[in-house]
């Protein structure tokens, strides 16, 4: 039997210009680093660049239109950067930002601040357009206040961008921002150098109804500035209503854990409990923006006994978090809070009879603890 080898042919799969590709081309095109003498690679990459660029991610854009306009691609590099523009959020607390997700980066949580600084140097290098880089600025020290900037590339990558030439000189400045209380001006006292951050503190006996009328006046005509009023009171826990704001919000509601042919169930607490039954507490949490370092504590009523005593770090409905049970309340210590709503449940072992105070559900960013909340109180009634 004759036997013949086939070869087959293989074809070669055609070239596409990737990230890698074109921050090899932005290297090369800062002042004092020679590009190859031969220059055929950089061709190429420009070359893909007018039809591909579209399939590429956010921060990859932003580096190429930079590159290009520095080689003189002027017309391409405006129109890469037209569509990032019309690809953005404008908000007015929040500046520019994009949602769309990143890549191409050392951290997941990082890339978004190394993004927005690419595009920030896209905006003053190749269009001039300063509004827009000013507001993307805007983004990165919001996020900065509720958030850590992750790593040591994205710090200096931030820093990079608010202090690039060309825009507003947020750093120039040494006016402080003011506040005025019914009308009378709080007294800024012992700034802290740099960051201009202050407080002041009110006795008891100097606080006036008219006080809650707050207004908040920022430094100067550019830059960002922000500040929070805490009021401390003692007050009976069921005469207290809940505090959502829209930026984070917590609502808590008790349930009825009963166990049938159907499964387990929630059933709403309608008549009252009885010893032995398992109580759930139901934490909603919702939250504007993302949020790191938050601290949520969920005071339990005196007649319920926590079912699961042991503290650990605990994964549910997309928060990480370390759960530690104390003896009136449990306290959730969450890395980071996601845009969202998320919901967390405790459950309790009833052992008394009598009416009970629920307790309150407060949630508060540990880096800015202007950002707070807590709902109301339940009554929990035990026959």
């Amino acid at each position: 039997m004759q036997r013949r080898l086939e070869l087959e042919r293989t074809e070669q799969v055609p070239f596409r210009v990737n990230g890698f590709d074109v921050r090899w081309l932005y290297l090369h095109s800062f002042a004092g680093v020679p590009a190859p003498k031969n220059g055929k690679d950089a061709e190429l990459f420009v070359e893909h660049l007018r039809t591909e660029w579209p399939d590429l991610g956010l921060e990859t854009q932003a580096v190429a239109a930079t590159a290009l306009k520095r080689r003189g691609e002027e017309a391409l590099a405006r129109e890469i950067l037209a569509s990032i523009k019309e690809r953005g959020v404008l908000s007015d607390e929040l500046g520019m930002y994009w949602k769309r997700p990143y890549f191409f980066s050392c951290s997941l949580f990082a890339a978004p601040v190394s993004t927005q600084a690419l595009v920030v140097e896209a905006f003053r290098e190749v269009t001039g357009d300063e509004a827009s880089a000013d507001a993307c600025n805007v983004w990165l020290l919001k996020q900065k206040q509720t958030q850590d900037w992750t790593t040591t590339a994205a710090t200096a990558d931030a820093i990079y961008a608010l202090v690039l030439g060309g825009g507003a000189d947020l750093l120039a400045g040494d006016a402080l921002a003011e506040v005025t209380l019914g009308g009378e001006k709080v007294p800024a006292e012992n700034a802290e150098a740099g960051t201009g951050m202050w407080s002041h503190r009110y006795a008891a006996e100097e606080i006036k109804p008219g006080m809650g009328e707050i207004a908040f006046t920022g430094a100067g005509e550019k830059g960002v500035a922000w500040g929070g009023v805490h009021w401390s009171y003692f007050e009976d826990v069921l005469k207290v209503r809940a505090h959502e704001p829209k930026e984070l919000r917590v609502e808590k509601k008790y349930y009825k854990k009963t166990k049938g042919a159907e499964g387990t169930r929630l059933a709403a607490i309608g008549e009252a409990l009885e010893p032995g039954d398992e109580l759930v507490a139901r934490l909603e949490i919702t939250s504007d923006r993302t949020y790191e370092f938050v601290h949520l504590s969920d005071e339990r009523p005196a007649c319920a006994e926590p079912v699961d005593v042991l503290s650990s770090y605990r994964w549910r409905d997309g928060v990480g978090y370390y759960q530690s049970t104390k003896d009136t309340a449990t306290h959730y210590y969450i890395d980071r809070l996601n845009k969202g709503v998320f919901v967390l449940e405790t459950s309790y072992r009833v052992q008394q009879r009598g009416v009970f105070s629920g307790g309150l559900a407060t949630i508060q960013c540990m880096y800015a603890p202007e950002f707070t909340a807590h709902s109301a109180a339940e009554t929990v009634r035990v026959k």
